[in-house]
Formats: C-alpha cells, sequence, structure tokens
C-alpha cells in the first residue's frame, strides 16, 4: 500500500511569513532559493501592514490584500503547506494569511497542515528548513 507520501505529486511548502515579507521554500529541494514576496510599497518604506485600527471597522488595506493574493498565487499547487510566523493574535501576519487563505482561497488552504510560531528572524534558514522537514516527516507518516 502506499503511503501518502507516495502518492502526492504538488510539493511541500514552507511560508515564513511577516509583515514586511513572505519567504517560500520547496521543502523537498536541498539548497531551494526560496521565492520572496514583499508587501506592496509604492513609496519604498518598507512599512509594516499593521496597526492598531486596521481591524476596527472589518476592512484590510488595499496593500495586505494584494500581499495574500501574492503569497495564494504562490501556493498553488502544492500538496502540502506549512507556515512559520511570530507573534500571535491579531499582531501574527501568519494568522492573518491563514484567515484570508480560508475566506478568499478554500483550495490553498485546504492543503495547510500546521502552523508553527517560531523566531525566524534569530533562526537561521537551514534551522527552519531543518524545522519544517521534521514537521513533514511525522506528519507523513501517520
Amino acid at each position: 500500500m502506499a503511503t501518502r507520501h507516495e502518492t502526492e505529486t504538488g510539493p511541500h511548502l514552507l511560508v515564513v511569513i511577516d509583515h514586511q515579507e513572505a519567504r517560500v521554500y520547496r521543502t523537498e529541494v536541498r539548497g531551494a532559493v526560496p521565492e520572496r514576496i514583499a508587501p506592496y510599497d509604492p513609496h519604498g518604506h518598507g512599512r509594516h501592514l499593521h496597526s492598531a485600527n486596521e481591524w476596527t471597522d472589518g476592512k484590510r488595506p488595499a496593500e495586505r490584500r494584494s500581499y495574500h493574493e501574492a503569497v495564494a498565487k504562490a501556493l498553488q499547487g502544492a500538496d502540502q503547506i506549512l507556515l512559520f510566523g511570530s507573534g500571535t493574535g491579531r499582531s501574527s501576519a501568519m494568522d492573518q494569511l491563514l484567515a484570508d487563505l480560508k475566506d478568499h482561497h478554500a483550495d490553498v488552504a485546504g492543503n495547510v497542515i500546521g502552523s508553527v510560531v517560531v523566531d525566524a528572524h534569530h533562526t537561521s534558514e537551514n534551522a527552519l528548513l531543518a524545522r519544517a522537514r521534521e514537521f513533514y516527516a511525522e506528519y507523513n507518516r501517520k
């Protein structure tokens, strides 16, 4: 009998996201260069996308919406997606992305197998990928 991993055809992706950038890695490819997705920033200020007031009226700023759309596009065709981010609750870019995927890209959201809070700014790329590969190995043994 084939294992879950043997029957899959699409990539396993890791998304490391904050309010300034999303990095999308193919975890099964060693030495892969991540696809980097940054929010629309017409003035080059490198600003964060969150503010204390942005959730109060139920509307998202256009730049966050376009950011999440770009990330969702990069995730199309993946069999499994793992999200890494820092922060929790409304300040978490990871939680905001996941909510947006569920609302607007149910097909992509259905392939998210986990979300993990990490200190991505103080963890090396190799360590993030190793942790993701361990997560996938454990998940696919089930």
